[in-house]
């Protein structure tokens, strides 16, 4: 059950890499920032015992999810699609579960808001919606200045600079990846500036629909980490979310990458969540 199955899926514009575990109702994991299918990799199994069929892919331009043309900006509405075909392609008669974090989750509230009909249940954990915030004039800023750091002086200072506006401490960041993520990290290396020149910007700018995801409150979760209160640009968006839909806020163990700081932790109370 820990090594999963790999498969390959064309979609417009891509190639899509997934992988699968298990067996059960379809629980899609949508990564988020510069991250694949292995940000899940600590806590799959737990999941596929859950029991789950287990998926989790590359989006499209990250890993070994290439693009057929050049690298443009991301929208979230054609990775939303991505991970709709993906649920045709593996459940297509049945209501899958979803899972997103970070961007992740941003594609997974657009996953519900069209396609309520396919979905369960969704987690949504720490969508960066700065739209959504009193005042996203500050962090607006913050991420356009990340990405046009990313472009002129590499990935390396984009990141420290956004780390310092999120106000972390450097003392915050793990200085050594868990086991499970090792063979991720030379993927997620190379596809940071994908992701903070091409989505980062894109996609905290959207708006989501408010309307369409009252009307499927009852198959959304929102999620956030409990070390994430303080930082506005991480917790401010769900909380507001909540707030608009009625909704209160499932808290989970960590940060805005919980799910690989306490994967045992963050898998049971995922599948409590789910309903499971």
């Amino acid at each position: 059950m820990s090594t999963p199955t790999t498969g390959t899926l064309d979609v417009p514009g891509a190639t899509l890499h997934y992988e699968q575990r298990g067996s059960g109702p379809v629980l899609l994991l949508i990564p988020g920032g510069a991250a694949d299918a292995g940000l899940y990799e600590a806590m799959a199994p737990a999941l596929a015992a859950g029991p789950f069929m287990v998926v989790s892919f590359d989006p499209r331009g990250l890993s070994r999810s290439p693009l057929d043309g050049p690298l443009t900006d991301q929208r979230v509405e054609v990775w939303s699609d991505d991970a709709r075909r993906l649920l045709d392609l593996l459940a297509p008669d049945e209501e899958a579960y979803v899972f997103g974090s970070s961007s992740g989750a941003i594609v997974a509230l657009d996953l519900l808001a069209r396609h309520p009909g396919r979905l369960r249940r969704a987690v949504a954990h720490e969508p960066p919606l700065l739209e959504l915030l009193d005042d996203p004039t500050p962090h607006r800023a913050l991420f356009a200045e990340v990405r046009e750091i990313s472009r002129a002086r590499g990935a390396g200072a984009a990141i420290a600079r956004f780390s310092e506006g999120l106000g972390e401490r450097p003392a915050e960041r793990a200085t050594e990846l868990p086991p499970e993520l090792r063979d991720m990290a030379p993927r997620m290396h190379a596809n940071l500036p994908v992701f903070l020149e091409r989505v980062l910007c894109p996609f905290s700018a959207t708006v989501p629909d408010v309307a369409a995801l009252s009307r499927a409150a009852d198959r959304l979760v929102l999620a956030a980490g409990r070390d994430s209160r303080q930082q506005e640009a991480l917790y401010g968006p769900v909380k507001r979310l909540a707030e608009s839909l009625g909704t209160g806020i499932t808290e989970f163990p960590g940060g805005h990458v919980g799910c690989t700081e306490h994967p045992e932790e963050f898998a049971r109370l995922l599948l409590t969540a789910l309903g499971r």
